[in-house]
């Protein structure tokens, strides 16, 4: 149950009733180069479908890679049942590239 509000939060983005004004963007970035898994699949979401950021696959499947490796069941999911399928194999191999050489940033 505690995924719920990430969930929700995935639903509004891809509908696009969430805005960027809404979510600080610099602060989820500051929590998710700290290794935030919730926050690195947030990012991996606003990527996936450029709310808030510029849209940019390589960026959105890095994120969801580094949420994923923490356990994020939905970030998995997403990465490869939806996007993987828009990614040709020079990206995906780009974003697990970028994922594996990821260190988080100290506080």
């Amino acid at each position: 149950m505690k995924k719920l509000p990430i969930l929700l939060l995935a639903i509004f983005l891809s509908a696009g009733s969430l805005s960027a004004q809404s979510v600080d963007i610099k602060k989820l970035l500051q929590q998710a180069k700290q290794g935030d898994a919730k926050a690195q699949f947030t990012l991996g979401l606003m990527y996936d479908n450029g709310q808030g950021v510029p849209q940019d696959y390589v960026q959105a499947h890095m994120w969801f890679n580094l949420s994923a490796a923490q356990g994020d069941a939905y970030a998995a999911m997403v990465r490869d049942l939806n996007l993987r399928q828009r990614m040709t194999p020079q990206q995906i191999a780009q974003a697990e590239e970028l994922a594996r050489n990821w260190k988080p940033k100290k506080k």
